[in-house]
């Protein structure tokens, strides 16, 4: 008697190539599931809600006076600076949260999925946008209420440039998060990139007023180009040459380190 053999339902094959539609339906997937996240944990948004509140007076009233011979003289030159700032700051939480997630196993899930490897780290970054929105307005909001009168036209496109600016360097921090071992270890890394490249700027003080070497350093630093493109458009209200450069530098950075954090995050998967 010959045995009879039963075959169940074949299991369906995993993907081997997600197609670019599907990898941008996946990553509006996994920025909800941020959004979530942020919505249970408000904590999140303690950074980009106290930080104007702390700096933008801290800074106007303290060295108002010395730099500028008065806060509302100070405020043109501080508050695009402390937009800069907040930038930086606030980006830098899109790699920490990422380091903490793979941590606790949560991107382990993933690896038997047919899923884009660009999502899990697309989502995340595209939800952080809305840290950015809010800590852009909040800096403004202070800002204006110290008695600052950007101009209308300028200060909208500013927003959206400075909002840019986040998102393109969070793909710095995101790279750095797929190869760090900790989030302590990325938190202090990340300090250590932020502190040099804000403070040695022309965020706060007049590149002019520097002495010839550090002026020098200065005036190549990504971050003064930035900081005077935001001047550009909230102080005069004119679209310059640095405001081009502003947007090319991001994008330069989007192209290099986009393809470094899919490649760490294929190693950690």
């Amino acid at each position: 008697m010959s045995a009879v053999t039963t075959t169940g339902p074949a299991a369906p094959a995993l993907k081997s190539h997600v197609s670019v539609l599907e990898t941008i339906r996946q990553s509006w997937l996994m920025a909800g599931r941020a959004l979530q996240k942020m919505r249970r944990n408000p904590e999140q948004f303690f950074d980009v809600l106290i930080q104007p509140l702390l700096f933008t007076p801290m800074f106007g009233y303290i060295f108002g006076g010395a730099i500028a011979g008065g806060t509302s003289k100070y405020l043109p030159l501080l508050v695009p600076g402390l937009l800069a700032q907040t930038a930086l700051t606030t980006c830098m939480g899109t790699g920490v949260t990422l380091r903490e997630d793979m941590e606790k196993g949560v991107f382990d899930r993933f690896r038997s999925l047919p899923m884009s490897r660009v999502a899990p780290l697309a989502g995340p970054a595209l939800a952080d946008v809305v840290r950015y929105v809010v800590a852009t307005v909040m800096t403004l909001a202070v800002g204006i209420a110290m008695g600052y009168r950007p101009d209308p036209f300028g200060l909208v496109l500013a927003t959206l440039l400075i909002v840019f600016t986040a998102w393109s360097l969070a793909w710095v921090f995101t790279a750095l998060a797929t190869v760090m071992k900790s989030a302590q270890g990325l938190q202090g890394v990340s300090m250590m990139i932020m502190f040099p490249l804000t403070f040695l700027s022309n965020a706060f003080v007049p590149a002019s007023s520097l002495p010839g070497w550090l002026e020098a350093f200065v005036n190549v630093n990504p971050v003064s180009h930035v900081v005077t493109a935001l001047r550009d458009l909230m102080n005069e209200g004119q679209v310059t040459g640095q405001v081009g450069w502003a947007v090319l530098a991001c994008l330069a950075v989007v192209a290099i380190f986009m393809p470094l954090a899919v490649k760490g995050y294929r190693r950690q998967v």
